[in-house]
């Protein structure tokens, strides 16, 4: 960008900026004329992408600050207002930095362009969000997160009616409507708007009405009036907003939680952690010191917004950290054999897995009779298939559903995923199996003896800038068009393309039409039924590869780890040999 160009962004941004600490960062840089990181911070806007935005937190028009959040918020609004003239928007956001006076900032522009807007008197976890969007039968709803990111992070993430992160054609409508915003931001004061009722704080009613939710997924509420004292939980919210709803309904349903101490105030800083990711054992360290030292029974996490759940189960003195595609199958499982022992399961139950989630799930479903259900990755895709069963008043009815990236949604009263409502479902797994005197890894055991073990690996690669740009787009390309005919010593018998819409066999014929969105993603399905995915970032040169393996029933622990610890390296030996190759 020329220096006339990028100086003319900046007295644009400081123009619009109204607060001090944001406009101090730039102002500073350019008393030392540090020209670089001013390029970095103005070069462009932040991008508004297909479920709102991400960014460093700081000051510049490609950073996450109060004036980005206002100029999304006005797209937001004009695309809204174009929907329906009197909308009503609900505001959550969580422990993060700034998150508070971003939250505010929305609030001043949604209820300057004349929608009625709810915020949370403090912070709430995500499904609350969701929720609540859909109590308040509002149109539209945001929460200032950056989940598990680094702490110099924050983001944006937009809902719509049914409470589901936005879809099409919402997302590019919103998308379009963003990038047209340059002035004419409205944002009158806070105090004004609360006065003339356009700005309305919520709270008490909100949360009691979620809590009372939660408490009703319950499926054997007796085994917590008779069991619940007996269990020990070790909690951690790693410093986010799952303090207040997790201990809430665990107590509220009779269970001594204990909560790391060290953990349990709400710090953007995330002091304790490298990385406030409940998928990580080293995030969970503290968790699992407490849970050894009391000899507990479950160790659970989760992430800064609370959509997302880390379980670590005891077995034989030690905590074993289950993977997200291992705790989706355990609760699958337990939904599908309880209701269908208590009379409750629908007459076609369906759960709801992404493309890159463990088959077990369907061999689960199968088993109990549900139909299994393919989306695109992404919990929102999840969220739009339930709406799309109740808009054509399908008969088949959602049971469960969930991601290997560690999210579950075991209800339908919200539409994202919910580690509130998944962590009390794993506090009755856990109760019921003691009391059938196993262990909820003891389980996960037998599933696998009776459906084969399943492992998964990802392998993800970065390239650098534009270049790295092509070299991805080139390495898809040849896979599209010289697909491998063997990934390690194992045929490929099936390749799947999202972008082409179309299955075909090993020979290249098409074999079938895929009903899903158009996405760059490959699948390689194997003759022994492991698959390799390749998912390339649309935004940034990153590309994934998804791996998984399976033995047939009845092996041993130790001869299934033998046999898939091979067939893993095998396929990571083949994604490795790609990325030799010139392209």
């Amino acid at each position: 960008m020329e220096t006339r160009d990028l100086k003319e962004r900046i007295q644009l941004y400081l123009k619009g900026e109204e607060y001090p600490s944001f406009r101090k960062e730039v102002e500073d840089l350019l008393q030392k004329e540090d020209w670089r990181e001013l390029q970095d911070r103005f070069y462009r806007d932040l991008e508004f992408g297909t479920g709102g935005m991400r960014g460093v937190i700081g000051g510049g028009t490609n950073r996450m600050n109060p004036f980005t959040v206002r100029r999304a918020t006005q797209g937001l609004s004009n695309y809204l207002r174009k929907q329906k003239p009197r909308g009503v928007a609900v505001i959550a956001y969580d422990s993060r930095r700034f998150s508070d006076v971003f939250a505010r900032e929305a609030a001043r522009v949604l209820g300057s362009n004349g929608i009625r807007t709810y915020i949370f008197s403090t912070l709430r976890p995500t499904p609350m969000l969701s929720f609540a969007v859909r109590l308040l039968r509002a149109d539209t709803g945001i929460v200032i997160t950056a989940s598990h990111n680094p702490p110099e992070y924050n983001g944006y993430k937009v809902y719509w009616a049914d409470g589901a992160q936005i879809v099409p054609p919402h997302d590019r409508g919103i998308i379009q409507e963003v990038g047209k915003v340059s002035t004419g931001i409205l944002s009158r004061p806070l105090e004004e708007l609360e006065s003339d009722g356009w700005v309305c704080v919520i709270d008490r009613e909100v949360d009691e009405a979620y809590f009372r939710m939660v408490e009703t997924t319950v499926l054997r509420p007796n085994l917590f009036l008779e069991e619940a004292s007996t269990v020990k939980v070790v909690y951690t919210p790693l410093h986010g907003t799952g303090t207040f709803p997790v201990e809430t309904v665990l107590k509220r349903l009779g269970v001594p939680v204990q909560t790391v101490p060290a953990q349990r105030m709400p710090d953007g800083n995330f002091p304790t952690v490298k990385y406030p990711n409940p998928e990580e054992a080293e995030a969970l360290h503290l968790a699992l010191e407490l849970g050894t030292e009391l000899k507990a029974d479950l160790v659970m996490g989760t992430d800064p917004d609370a959509d997302r759940l880390g379980v670590a189960v005891e077995d034989q003195g030690k905590f074993v950290l289950l993977t997200g595609n291992q705790l989706g199958c355990l609760l699958e499982d337990y939904i599908l054999s309880t209701r269908k022992e208590l009379g409750t399961l629908p007459r076609k139950p369906v759960i709801i897995k992404t493309i890159v989630t463990t088959e077990l799930q369907r061999k689960i479903a199968e088993y109990y009779g549900a139909v299994c259900v393919d989306v695109l990755t992404g919990f929102k895709y999840i969220g739009e298939m339930i709406r799309r069963f109740e808009e054509e008043k399908s008969e088949y009815q959602y049971v469960f559903g969930g991601e290997e990236s560690y999210g579950y949604l075991v209800n339908t009263e919200v539409r994202d995923k919910d580690a509130v409502s998944a962590a009390v479902m794993t506090v009755e797994m856990c109760l019921y199996y003691r009391s059938q005197g196993k262990s909820l890894y003891r389980r996960l055991q037998e599933l696998f003896f009776q459906f084969g073990h399943y492992r998964e690996a990802l392998v993800s690669k970065e390239f650098k800038g534009e270049e790295g740009m092509r070299q991805m787009e080139g390495l898809m390309n040849t896979l599209r068009a010289s697909p491998p005919d063997r990934i390690g010593s194992r045929r490929v018998v099936k390749i799947k393309d999202y972008l082409a819409g179309s299955e075909r066999n090993a020979e290249g014929r098409e074999t079938g039409k895929i009903s899903l969105p158009r996405s760059n993603v490959l699948q390689f399905f194997l003759e022994d039924e492991s698959i390799l995915s390749a998912r390339p970032s649309g935004t940034e040169p990153k590309i994934k590869f998804y791996i998984s393996c399976c033995t047939l029933p009845g092996l041993t622990v130790l001869e299934a780890e033998k046999e898939l610890h091979m067939k893993i390296e095998s396929i990571k030996q083949f994604v490795d040999q790609l990325f030799t190759a010139p392209y």
